[in-house]
């Protein structure tokens, strides 16, 4: 199983590689392009490598795409992704914690976070709906993407493994419950669940 939280290093560059992104990234790009607007501004939380980051900047030129991360060395992934590919619409990516009570961001279009409140303590995905509340106008959208629990169960044996795994290296960590998601997204609407590849979801949120 690919483990998210020790990406490959390609030698002799900045540029980190998460084979995930390779494998998801086409399906999440179906549900960008249906849900997010034809233009505006879209901030990327917790970009991690960046190879997200540059595959949808590239794809959907409309948008001015945002990255963050917490990390100075993902920041400098995300950075060498973007030179050695060149995305005009693609921003430097932003000093972000998602658990912060301020951004280093006034306003967005659309809020995009994948596989983080899952490996993060559940004050990230709290600060998630608070800095996106603060962030985004009525009816603009919020989308998670990873592993979820329904009802408070796991929908297959791997996310229930993945999450012991997770739980193992740290208690705060764990596959979140989407009926705990919906309610902790104070200000916002659970507009659609997406069904995608690996037992993952895509969750759309729309602010109030």
């Amino acid at each position: 199983m690919f483990d998210p939280l020790n990406p490959r290093n390609p030698p002799d560059d900045a540029r980190k590689h998460a084979p995930a992104t390779e494998r998801n990234r086409g399906p999440i790009l179906e549900v960008l392009r249906r849900v997010l607007p034809p233009q505006g501004l879209v901030l990327e939380v917790a970009s991690g490598t960046g190879q997200h980051a540059v595959a949808f900047a590239q794809a959907l030129p409309g948008l001015i795409w945002q990255p963050s991360d917490p990390d100075p060395d993902l920041r400098a992934s995300t950075r060498a992704w973007a030179v050695s590919v060149g995305v005009p619409n693609l921003r430097d990516p932003l000093d972000l914690n998602a658990a912060a009570a301020d951004w280093p961001i006034d306003r967005a279009d659309a809020v995009v976070c994948i596989n983080m409140i899952h490996i993060a303590p559940w004050t990230a995905a709290l600060g998630l709906f608070a800095g996106a509340a603060r962030l985004l106008p009525a009816g603009a959208p919020l989308l998670l993407y990873g592993p979820f629990r329904r009802d408070g169960g796991h929908t297959a044996p791997s996310n229930a493994e993945f999450d012991a795994s997770l739980k193992a290296r740290n208690p705060a960590w764990g596959v979140r419950d989407l009926g705990e998601v919906g309610r902790a997204a104070t200000g916002f609407t659970l507009s659609e669940v997406v069904e995608m590849p690996a037992n993952n979801l895509t969750v759309l949120l729309r602010r109030r």
